[in-house]
């Protein structure tokens, strides 16, 4: 038997199992000597998908992967105390020695979260307000996510060790902190993440990630009916071992948040920006001891209408910057590194794709999205990308010209996606694509793409139990 095909019939018989005497989304009942109540969800997803036109340094020609990821979580509900365990399964095939595959797309069977969570305690965001505390093995998700994210489209999710708190008030305002530390993915080597083989992930503990950040639900709404507010300040560390060696990263970010949510016939607000400022060393090598002042930024605000009519047409204008090293000669670090936050859902398709990222990044662009039925939703993008500074990098593709003549329009973007509900909340079939037109400095920089563009095309099958 094939490794696609054991893997594939592997999931749908773990899928069989739980849903025998589980069924989607249900919990067993309540006797009254159960110790406790208990609760098993998760999803089988299967995606192909093809990228013809390799934009990454020292890449070229076409690249195809299928990827497969399951997800399982039991829970276990003991009134004011819950354990919980994910399982997650993440793994590639038909990739070749060009394929860029790595961690945040191969990750075979581990642990994603091992937790206990602690409810019912003293709420800390105003009258009635309760408040839970999350201890161990985690995924994090915060506001817009553009800060600290559970990934949705990556094959292979990230998560962190440490402690999470959540408190919620009746009208909806909430009080996030947390201080965790990231885990570093196995396998990492190229053999082993093509092989497919297993390796359990550990806890970076010279890596640490903490973060307050305040959502009020309404509180500016005597200014613009729905208008709320967010704002927070995030932290980051990070030091050597003998075993994995780091850039020495130290740094805060402070920022805030304005959004209005979409309703058919009003305008939207999504505006969020953040600064960044600490020290850390150009690279991670242990003879680089010059330390560098870091001084970035990041700015994102959407503005959109919904029409009351069929479909229920949004159409949003869009801008995403964040800031690039203007001098990588003088000894300030000025590009606005993407950590732990996502970079899809306001910019491409990513996975094997995935050429923008929030950092070293100006564009604009426009949105427009559709909902068809309960069943249907589809948005298409156009961005126009430049690079905040012509001296910094194209990240995701590691190109570079310190001197800046090769100039700083990477392109013309469009990306759309559409989901179509097979069976409601159950099984959801779901394609997209990406097109990246090459501009100036994609053509011109030392070392880049062949071609006049990339081409990203994906679907995917998800089951939900």
């Amino acid at each position: 038997m094939s490794p696609v095909r054991g893997h594939f019939l592997l999931s749908l018989m773990a899928a069989a199992l739980l849903l025998g005497p589980f069924p989607a989304g249900a919990e067993t009942e309540a006797q009254p000597d159960a110790p406790a109540r208990l609760t098993v969800s998760g999803e089988a997803r299967l995606r192909y998908e093809t990228l013809d036109g390799q934009f990454r340094a020292g890449g070229s020609g076409s690249d195809q992967l299928l990827l497969m990821r399951t997800l399982v979580l039991t829970e276990a509900d003991f009134g004011p105390v819950d354990f919980g365990l994910e399982l997650q399964d993440s793994r590639t095939y038909l990739g070749d020695e060009g394929t860029p595959l790595g961690t945040s797309v191969t990750n075979p069977l581990d642990v994603l979260q091992a937790y206990v969570r602690l409810g019912d305690l003293p709420g800390l965001a105003g009258a009635g307000s309760v408040t839970e505390l999350t201890l161990g093995r985690q995924t994090v998700s915060i506001g817009s996510r553009r800060q600290i994210e559970r990934v949705e489209f990556a094959n292979a999710l990230y998560s962190y060790t440490g402690a999470h708190l959540v408190s919620k008030s009746a009208s909806g305002d909430r009080l996030h902190a947390f201080y965790v530390v990231p885990l570093a993915r196995f396998p990492a080597a190229a053999e082993a993440l093509s092989d497919n083989q297993p390796s359990g992930d550990e806890e970076q503990w010279q890596r640490r990630i903490w973060g307050v950040h305040f959502m009020d639900a309404d509180g500016l709404g005597s200014l613009v009916s729905g208008l709320s507010y967010e704002i927070f300040v995030y932290g980051f560390d990070e030091s050597d071992t003998a075993a994995f060696q780091t850039a020495d990263r130290s740094h805060i970010a402070p920022g805030f948040r304005l959004t209005r949510a979409e309703d058919p016939g009003q305008f939207d607000l999504d505006l969020e920006a953040a600064l960044r400022k600490g020290t850390r060393y150009a690279t991670s090598n242990p003879a680089d001891t010059a330390a560098l002042k870091v001084d970035a930024s990041m700015l994102f605000v959407s503005a959109g209408y919904t029409f009351r009519s069929p479909w229920q047409p949004r159409l949003a204008a869009e801008y995403y910057f964040a800031s690039g090293d203007k001098d990588p000669g003088d000894a300030t670090f000025g590009q606005h590194e993407r950590l732990f936050g996502s970079r899809r859902t306001d910019l491409n398709n990513t996975s094997i794709h995935g050429p923008l990222t929030p950092a070293n990044i100006s564009a604009p662009g426009l949105r427009l999205e559709v909902e068809p039925d309960s069943r249907t939703d589809a948005w298409l993008k156009y961005s126009a990308v430049w690079l905040a500074s012509a001296t910094d990098s194209w990240v995701v593709a590691r190109l570079r010209d310190p001197s800046g003549r090769s100039g700083d329009f990477v392109g013309h973007a469009i990306d759309g996606r559409v989901r179509y509900w097979l069976m409601p909340d159950r099984l959801r079939l779901e394609a997209g694509a990406s097109l990246l037109e090459y501009g100036e400095f994609a053509r011109n920089v030392p070392g880049g793409p062949d071609g006049d563009r990339t081409l990203f095309v994906y679907s995917q099958l998800t089951y939900q139990f």
